[in-house]
Formats: C-alpha cells, structure tokens, sequence
C-alpha cells in the first residue's frame, strides 16, 4: 500500500520564488525557499509537490534536488498546448513571487539496492536526476538513456553527458538519434527500469520490459488515462467516517459528489494523477482509473483515487474510509 494515504488536512505552505532560469528551449528552472527562512519538510528521490501557479490553477512538479542554501528545485516545461498552469509559470512567476505548495508526495521510489536503468522523455528527465544524484551517493550501479526531440529542448542533458559521460546516452531527434527499447530491455536483468515521459514512452518502456520479473518497471505518470473522465455506472458509496451513505450518478466522480455533501477531502489534480485523494476501501471492487497506483495495488483495491475512479462493474457499492 503506498505511503501517505490520508484525507485529513495535509499543510500548505508558502515559498518564495529566488531564482528562474531557462535550463533549455521552453524549461524554465525555479529555486523555491521557505519564506520564514526554515527548513523544508524532508523528501525522497521521485517526490514530487503541489504548486498553485496562480489563484485556483495547481500542478503537480517533481523536485529535482535541494540546493546547498536548502531550497527546493523544479523545472517546468511550457506546453504547447496546455491548460495554462504552464504558461502562468512561464510568464507570469518571477523571482520574490510567493506560491503555495503542498506535499512533497512520492509514487515513484528509488531503490538504491538494485542497479538502475532510468529512461526519460523530454521533461520526464526532472524525478530522474534526483534518483541519480542517490545512486551516485550510495554507489549504485546505473545507467540513463535520455529522449527528446532535440537537443535545445532537453532540461540537463549537456550537464549530465558532460559529468556522466559513461553512463549518459542521449537521443535527440534532431540528431538523427532514437532510443532502442527493444534491443535495450531484450535481456531481462537484476535491475529497475525507471521511466517518466511521454504515455507513449512508457507504453513502450513496459512493452518491451513485459518478460522481466514482476515490479522491474517503475513509471510516474503527469498525465490523465484516457478512461479517467469517461462515464461509468452509477454507484452508491459509504463513507464510514463521515456516515453517510452517497448516490453517484454516472456523469459524476465519487469527489465531486462527497464535497458536495460537505466531506472535506484533500485533493488536486482532479484527473488520477498526483495521488492526493487516495483513500482506503474497505469493501467493494473498484474500477481504477488513476495513473498512480501499480498494476498490482490496483489488483488489491485497498486504496483509490476517489477523483477519477469508482465501482467496478457489478459492484453496487463501494464502502470508503472516509
């Protein structure tokens, strides 16, 4: 079961933007500290926090290490399209600017037992570097293929082929260069396969590293599932906690329909993928839809992400700690 499955009232707290740079073609870097100067709340390599990017816009950003000064360190993509929390960083954040963030929260642990085998796409390179200044810490054997579309877009990638030069392959299209999952994952090995990208990276990543041993391929997602908003049977749901017992429609996620009979629940994202509302189930098959939980966790329906997810087919009820 992951760590951190709670509803009650999670802190939210105020930094200050200190620093931006542009660290590649549309990846803007930012340096946050803590405004009354203490320190930041301790995390592990794949956390990632809640930035609200501006008033009732938030998005989810892995941290991409802390600074000798303590501050924390994202890095943000623009998004061509996007649904503006992008462009709100991009434009409108600058240095001595505060945000409110909440977290940090971590789906995609390290185990720096194990060699490592991390493949990025694109801006997906941000929770990696973490992992990799650990493995280098410890000692553990890894090894990056790092994709994108050229090499002016990739956040990072000339500072860690210049430092890592033996373990660094980068694949930029521009370059004629692209990553060879077959060939790299053929031979199923004692490793995990980090991966954080594009759905279609890590689409591939899992296809061609589906012989390996059950649990080798770690993947974090920043993007909704395809069936997160898609209508489902209309379910009841019991919230022991709260007792109450709720009707939801089939046009309705569970956390539209609590809130609305006044059940405070911590959220963010709305759409499966930040792990905010993760909630514990108690009885009932559910039908997953986030893109945080592990094929095997889902399997288990001991928790879910009441935003996106509900009751399996033929489950009438589902009955939450909530």
């Amino acid at each position: 079961m992951n760590a951190g499955i709670t509803n009650a009232a999670a802190a939210r707290f105020a930094l200050r933007v200190v620093a931006r740079e542009l660290v590649a073609h549309d990846v803007v870097a930012l340096e946050l500290a803590p405004v009354d100067g203490g320190p930041l709340p301790e995390w592990e390599p794949g956390a990632h926090i809640d930035v609200e990017v501006a008033p009732g816009v938030e998005r989810q950003y892995s941290l991409v290490g802390t600074t000798p000064q303590g501050h924390w360190r994202i890095a943000v993509l623009r998004e061509h399209p996007g649904r503006g929390g992008s462009v709100a960083v991009h434009d409108r954040l600058v240095v001595d600017d505060h945000v409110w963030v909440g977290g940090p929260r971590n789906h995609f642990g390290f185990d720096p037992t194990r060699p490592a085998v991390f493949v990025a796409g694109g801006i997906g390179i941000t929770p990696l570097i973490a992992m990799i200044a650990a493995a280098e810490q410890v000692g553990t054997p890894w090894e990056l293929h790092y994709a994108g579309r050229s090499r002016a877009g990739m956040a990072f990638a000339d500072e860690l082929a210049s430092r890592y030069a033996d373990h660094v392959t980068v694949a930029a299209a521009d370059e004629e260069a692209r990553l060879d999952l077959a060939t790299l994952l053929a031979a199923p090995r004692d490793a995990v396969v980090y991966c954080c990208g594009p759905a279609r990276l890590m689409e591939a990543v899992q296809d061609a590293a589906a012989h390996w041993a059950p649990g080798s391929v770690r993947v974090e997602h920043f993007e909704a599932a395809a069936e997160a908003t898609a209508p489902g049977a209309a379910f009841q749901a019991e919230l022991e906690l709260s007792g109450l017992t709720l009707d939801v429609p089939a046009d309705r996620s569970l956390l539209d329909v609590a809130e609305d009979a006044g059940v405070f629940v911590l959220s963010s994202c709305r759409e499966g993928t930040c792990g905010t509302c993760e909630t514990l189930v108690l009885e009932g098959s559910v039908d997953h839809r986030d893109t945080v939980l592990s094929p095997a966790e889902q399997a288990d329906d001991r928790t879910m992400m009441i935003c996106v997810s509900r009751a399996a087919a033929g489950c009438p009820k589902l009955v939450l700690e909530l």
